[in-house]
C-alpha cells in the first residue's frame, strides 16, 4: 500500500492519507509485540493513547479530503479555510460523542469507555462523510473514479464494520471460554476489514483517475454566497463600531 502511494505519487495530494498508512503498519506491529509483553493495564492504557492520536489523525485526513473536494474552487475560498472545516469537524464530533453509549458501557472501566467513545465517534463520523459526499456528488461533479470517494468509500466500510463489532463486544459479554473465542473473533473481523479496504484501495489506486471537472452552477453560487456572508460577518466584528 505504502509503495504504491509513493510509485503513484498519490502522497502528494494526500500526504496525511499516505502517513496514516505507515502509521497504522507501525502500531500494529507495535501492538503485536506489546499485546504479549505489557501488563494488561499498562496496556489498556497505551492503547487509549493510541486511539486519542489516531482520532486526531482521523480529523486531519478528513479536512485533507475536504480541502481536496474543495480544490476547483480554491481561488474562491479565504485562507482560514482549513480552520472552518476543523472547526466543522470538531463541532460535528461533540454532537456524536453523547450517542456513542452503547447498552453495557458503563460496566466498563473509564478507559475503556474511553476507547470505545473514541472509536465510534470517529467511525461515525468518517461514514457521516461518506454520506454527505455521496449526496453532494452531483453537485461537486465527483465520481467513483475519484480519490477522495474512493478513500472515503474504503473508510466507511471499515467504520461500519468496525461500529457493527463494538456494538457486539458491549453486548456479548466476557469470561467464559467460548465468549473469549468470539471476542477474539470479532476483533480479526475488524482487521479483515481494515484489510478488506487496502486491498479495494490498491485495486482503486493502481488505475489513473480523469482530471476534476468543475462544480455545477449552483455548488459554485452557493459556495460564493457562503464565503461572501463569512467575509462580510468578519468585517462586521472587526468594525470600529463592534470594538465600541
Amino acid at each position: 500500500m505504502v509503495i504504491l502511494l509513493l510509485h503513484k505519487r498519490i502522497y502528494r495530494e494526500f500526504p496525511l492519507f499516505f502517513s496514516y498508512q505507515v502509521w497504522v503498519s507501525v502500531v500494529a506491529l507495535g501492538a503485536t509485540f506489546g499485546a504479549s509483553g505489557l501488563p494488561s493495564e499498562l496496556y489498556v492504557r497505551l492503547f487509549l493513547v493510541l486511539s486519542v492520536l489516531d482520532a486526531i489523525f482521523m480529523s486531519s485526513i478528513l479536512a485533507e479530503m475536504s480541502i481536496s473536494v474543495l480544490q476547483p474552487v480554491r481561488a474562491m475560498l479565504p485562507k482560514q479555510t482549513i480552520l472552518g472545516v476543523l472547526t466543522m469537524i470538531g463541532t460535528a464530533a461533540l454532537v456524536i460523542w453523547p450517542l456513542t453509549s452503547p447498552p453495557g458501557i458503563a460496566n466498563l472501566s473509564n478507559t475503556s469507555q474511553y476507547i470505545i467513545h473514541l472509536d465510534l465517534t470517529t467511525s461515525m463520523l468518517r461514514i457521516l462523510f461518506l454520506i454527505c459526499l455521496t449526496a453532494l456528488s452531483h453537485f461537486l461533479s465527483i465520481g467513483w473514479r475519484d480519490r477522495v470517494v474512493q478513500i472515503s468509500t474504503g473508510f466507511g466500510f471499515f467504520s461500519f464494520i468496525s461500529l457493527c463489532v463494538t456494538f457486539l463486544h458491549i453486548n456479548q459479554g466476557v469470561g467464559d471460554t467460548s465468549l473469549n473465542r468470539l471476542y477474539h473473533v470479532l476483533d480479526q473481523i475488524t482487521v479483515c476489514a481494515y484489510i478488506s479496504s487496502m486491498l479495494y484501495w490498491l485495486v482503486c489506486f493502481a488505475h489513473d483517475v480523469p482530471n476534476r471537472q468543475e462544480f455545477t452552477p449552483q455548488m459554485q453560487a452557493m459556495i460564493g454566497s457562503v464565503v461572501e456572508n463569512a467575509r462580510s460577518i468578519r468585517l462586521a466584528m472587526g468594525s470600529p463600531q463592534r470594538k465600541n
